[in-house]
């Protein structure tokens, strides 16, 4: 599988700052309450951004998120009976 993203959460401490944080990545969600980011960054470029990020004052830390590791091909899943007799057309 050839990933070219990576997602980073960016938990901050003011709003305010989202502008320099938009700078660094696509930045896909901002979530007002719980004060994080989710930016998606080039795959070879991760330990430089974290690292730059790192280094603003009102960033409290950056997470990786490791959702392109997961496998996501499902083997013998077995369909619902339930749903197959609603489709059936006869």
């Amino acid at each position: 599988m050839n990933h070219t993203r990576q997602g980073l959460i960016v938990w901050f401490q003011h709003r305010k700052n989202i502008k320099q944080i938009k700078k660094h990545g696509n930045l896909m969600y901002v979530s007002r309450k719980l004060r994080y980011a989710v930016l998606y960054v080039d795959i070879e470029d991760v330990e430089t951004i974290e690292a730059s990020l790192l280094k603003f004052p009102f960033v409290s830390k950056v997470d990786r998120s490791y959702k392109h590791l997961l496998k996501t091909d499902y083997e013998n899943a077995l369909p619902d009976k339930a749903k197959q007799y609603d489709y059936k057309t006869n």
